[in-house]
């Protein structure tokens, strides 16, 4: 056991083939990375924009600055960058962002999000392609950048992955995944009755990741915390949005499911409406490619 604690070909080929890593449960439930937000990327940027969106963000770029990072002047890769929820403070601090987002609908709000830069700032520059179709070498990317930082997007799947996003870095490289499986208040309910056991943690990518970086050397900050967030839904749209979560925990949404959790829900919630507490717990890394001394304000 203690030998493959320290295995890393081990370690390196048990993210690739673990049901319970992001890239493999997606697979399972059939969504295309691309264009799984394609649906709901206006809700999604509103909430990335409202007060309480900003200050998440606040509180996680709160978090670099406390590391030493300092975004005036610095190059930012920002990989997966959704509607800009992070790019834009990026460069209100006076950073050189480039930003890489393929999903049509996001990175067309991500282009009008832009004009939330105050001006005499440094302009944005959007890619609109996949990061994992990109030429690295013959786009001078390699090392390209001060930062390049990626929070809770698909493109992270293996170390593989993890490795061609280190490629692009200089001084720092920031990651953030789930810390094991999503919670979600009515999956909690239902499960005991579909499966007749209770939910209990999983693996997850943040833990292959903090583990192989160990192994490999590197230098780093790491933090979990739990986030949650409540959301209230109407009788039939609970039931809907319960199914759609049974694949990516190995459950089919066949008829028995549904009626279980359709009894469920209306007799528990009848025409009240639902109030859902979702999240779970979160991870984020900063690797220190340069500077590997612990950091000191002083």
């Amino acid at each position: 056991m203690a030998k493959d604690l320290f295995d890393i070909q081990l370690w390196e080929q048990a993210w690739k083939e673990d049901p319970s890593s992001t890239a493999n449960q997606m697979k399972r439930a059939g969504i295309d990375p691309t264009h799984g937000f394609d649906h709901k990327a206006k809700v999604f940027d509103e909430e990335v924009f409202s007060e309480g969106g900003r200050r998440r963000s606040e509180r996680i770029i709160g978090w670099m600055e406390g590391q030493g990072v300092d975004f005036a002047g610095l190059s930012v890769l920002d990989i997966g960058a959704a509607s800009g929820g992070f790019s834009v403070p990026f460069a209100e601090r006076g950073a050189k962002v480039t930003a890489v987002e393929p999903n049509v609908p996001l990175a067309d709000l991500f282009e009008a999000n832009t004009a939330r830069v105050s001006p005499g700032k440094e302009k944005i520059t959007l890619v609109r392609e996949a990061f994992e179709d990109l030429d690295i070498a013959a786009m001078g990317w390699e090392k390209g950048f001060d930062l390049v930082f990626v929070s809770m997007c698909p493109v992270i799947i293996d170390w593989d992955s993890v490795e061609r996003v280190l490629s692009c870095a200089r001084q720092y490289c920031y990651i953030s995944t789930s810390a094991g499986s999503r919670q979600h208040s009515l999956i909690n309910e239902v499960m005991p009755l579909l499966t007749g056991r209770e939910m209990h943690p999983d693996s997850s990518d943040m833990a292959y990741l903090n583990h192989l970086l160990y192994l490999k050397g590197y230098a780093y900050e790491s933090i979990v915390t739990r986030e949650m967030k409540s959301t209230g839904l109407s009788v039939e749209a609970a039931i809907e949005e319960v199914l759609q979560l049974l694949k990516t925990h190995h459950l089919p949404a066949h008829e028995v499911s549904r009626n279980i959790v359709t009894d469920y829900i209306r007799s528990t919630y009848q025409e009240k409406k639902v109030t859902v507490q979702q999240g779970g717990r979160f991870g984020k890394v900063l690797i220190r490619l340069q500077d590997q001394n612990m950091y000191s304000k002083s």
